[in-house]
């Protein structure tokens, strides 16, 4: 007869660190059983409910005593980092509370499971860091005394979900807890896939007007690994600009715009104008003479492009001793682009034989992939596979839902082998 794992899923999510978990105990050969959840988020909640429909699902862990809790083998969560606030020198368990790490930390004091699974943003290693030659940060510190002081042997790594298998470059901090020895979070096989490996095709295409006016100046063989900002120049950019977006440019404004956007990141700017330098310097028409010279038309075109809102002019800005910086009217006006957050209908084309970027909630929402004779957005299905989830999951969500909630998930083959290693380590001592 198989032997059962028990386990418990906190800050639960859609349920991404439960699945890799399960899957990890399957292919070792264990039944699993979740005997307790707790997730807040409505939406949230209705996925678990679809993938779970025989599970109870309880909301504010901060209120629930640890003692009501089941007896589980082990606990999974992907708690939410919070400061503390006041960091004692101890930095141990009563250090956490007013955090929602607190939680995780008084149900495994009370409850002794054999061992944790945690996940956690990369900035996580370096939150709070008041040293700058330290290793990690003094939450991450705070953390790993609270586990080793309730007696677990802990360990912990960054690891990048892209060496998984997974076509996506998302870091993420996995803490791993276990009772009897230490456990390494290094040595993985390495399995590499790209989009194309993930993707369907013949999907309906975006009829949106940006997307409209994109495809009427470039083909979509020509917009592959193309960002759309203001914000640098090169190759891999397509600008404002060149989209005619706020009004039409000439040939002759187009070339000299993109020479801008290069000479304004120079650090001779600054020492002219004998301030620290920024990424990113309004230029005086002076200076863009000495690199765009005999050109009649120049202040008109410049003129023009400020009145289209291309460029605007403003003061150099000097630093303040709070670190902010302040237009300084003492000195010369310039122009510079206007190269504030661009909030166009797609920031980036993917390249199919490439991976997708770490992928939060608003970023899915503009991101776009080739499909034919156009472009479109991720499918959701196509956002389940990015984090590794099988095909069988259970997602049934409006997009815009879809994406919040697949911007905060886990990747699922990243948990499933980390699980697998603490379970072979426990298990394996039983």
């Amino acid at each position: 007869m198989k032997q059962t794992i028990r386990f418990i899923d906190l800050f639960a999510g859609i349920g991404g660190i439960r699945k890799g978990f399960e899957l990890a105990c399957y292919d070792l050969g264990y039944n699993c059983e979740c005997v307790f959840t707790s997730e807040i988020k409505s939406s949230a909640c209705s996925i678990l409910k679809q993938n779970h429909p025989d599970e109870e699902i309880v909301g504010d862990i901060t209120v629930v005593p640890a003692k009501s809790i089941p007896d589980f083998d082990y606990l999974l969560a992907g708690f939410p980092c919070q400061a503390f606030s006041a960091a004692g020198k101890r930095l141990g368990f009563d250090d956490t509370r007013g955090t929602l790490f607190f939680d995780v930390a008084r149900i495994l004091k009370e409850k002794r499971p054999k061992g944790f699974v945690l996940e956690n943003v990369e900035g996580l290693v370096n939150h709070d860091k008041q040293n700058p030659n330290s290793k990690i940060g003094k939450t991450l510190e705070t953390i790993l005394n609270t586990l080793c002081d309730l007696g677990y042997k802990v360990t912990w790594k960054v690891l990048n979900a892209k060496k998984f298998g997974v076509p996506q470059d998302r870091k993420r901090i996995y803490i791993i807890g276990s009772q009897n020895q230490t456990l390494l979070l290094d040595g993985f096989s390495e399995k590499h896939s790209t989009l194309s490996d993930i993707l369907d095709y013949g999907l309906p295409v975006s009829d949106h007007p940006f997307v409209k006016n994109l495809l009427k100046h470039y083909k979509v063989d020509e917009l592959i690994g193309k960002s759309i900002k203001d914000k640098r120049g090169g190759n891999d950019n397509i600008h404002s600009w060149d989209l005619e977006i706020k009004g039409e440019v000439s040939p002759q404004q187009k070339a000299l715009l993109n020479r801008m956007m290069t000479e304004r990141r120079k650090k001779k700017w600054a020492a002219i104008y004998e301030i620290d330098w920024m990424d990113g310097m309004p230029l005086t028409i002076e200076m863009i003479r000495s690199f765009w010279p005999d050109d009649y038309y120049l202040e008109e075109m410049l003129e023009d492009l400020v009145e289209k809102k291309y460029l605007v002019k403003e003061h150099p800005k000097r630093k303040l001793s709070n670190g902010q910086r302040k237009q300084d009217e003492s000195l010369p006006l310039g122009y510079n682009i206007v190269a504030g957050k661009m909030s166009y209908e797609v920031s980036k084309i993917l390249d199919p034989n490439g991976i997708a970027p770490t992928l939060v909630a608003m970023d899915m929402q503009h991101l776009y992939v080739p499909d034919g004779e156009g472009i479109r957005k991720f499918s959701l299905r196509e956002g389940l596979r990015l984090f590794g989830y099988p095909e069988d999951f259970r997602f049934i969500i409006n997009q815009s839902e879809g994406y919040d909630l697949l911007g905060n998930t886990v990747v699922v083959p990243v948990i499933k082998a980390v699980s697998s290693r603490l379970l072979q380590l426990e298990q394996g001592d039983d």
